[in-house]
């Protein structure tokens, strides 16, 4: 695919890539630190909803901006199908490496919004945390949707909008003036997790997103919402 970003999209990107590459040390503490380890559970969501084609030795997924790995190896384990993980952050991969230390995932450093692989490649694609991160959401998604096959599903786990009366306005407290106190405190980089609260509080709610994903050409789009909408699960159909 050609890149055909404006000079603001790749700015956005080196920034990211950067950000992410100065947090990785700190990156799976503080991750299941600031979820209470909620995040675990929400992976293997993803997981069930793609066990039928993890069971096929002939299929492939793709976990698309896969940062340490968390998401590629709770897919790969007891699954027979092969998993591949990318990420364009090479620290993060580095991690995700050594977390797999029997090889069985590769890990290929690639820009989400430019991925090498020819059309129609995998049977199921994931991003588990990474849309809200692309420089471009709705080219994101068409790009994601350009390397699954006919029928293949994208399965999109992302931050979203609470859906229980108050819950919120907690979460947005949280977001806002903890989380990047907290984020701060122990990888030296406030401006890091500051961004990560920017960034959810941007991010489309669960309706725009799954109209976002129909926009892009995805069929049968649906979404679940976890743990009272924190954070939601949506799925959608590369038609045939």
């Amino acid at each position: 695919m050609q890149d055909e970003r404006t000079a603001a999209e790749l700015e956005h990107a080196r920034k990211v890539r950067e950000m992410f590459s100065r947090i990785s040390p700190k990156y799976d503490f503080l991750n299941h630190f600031l979820s209470i380890n909620i995040d675990k559970g929400w992976r293997a969501k993803v997981k069930a909803n793609l066990r039928q084609i993890l069971d096929d030795p002939k299929a492939s997924v793709l976990d698309v901006a896969c940062g340490t790995g968390d998401l590629s190896l709770e897919l790969k384990n007891g699954s027979r199908a092969a998993v591949y993980g990318t990420d364009f952050c090479r620290p993060m991969l580095s991690i995700a490496a050594e977390k797999t230390s029997n090889g069985k995932i590769p890990y290929i450093e690639s820009d989400a919004m430019q991925l090498p692989f020819c059309d129609a490649s995998f049977d199921a694609v994931t991003i588990a945390f990474g849309l809200r991160n692309l420089s471009n959401w709705n080219d994101g998604l068409r790009e994601l949707k350009r390397i699954l096959k006919p029928s293949g599903k994208l399965v999109v786990l992302e931050f979203s909008e609470p859906i229980v009366p108050g819950f919120r306005q907690v979460f947005d407290f949280y977001f806002r003036n903890i989380l990047p106190r907290i984020g701060g405190a122990f990888s030296g980089e406030t401006g890091a997790y500051q961004y990560l609260s920017d960034s959810v509080q941007k991010f489309p709610d669960q309706k725009k997103l799954k109209q976002m994903m129909s926009d892009a050409g995805f069929s049968n789009v649906e979404y679940t919402n976890l743990t009272g909408g924190i954070a939601a699960i949506h799925i959608g159909i590369n038609p045939v």
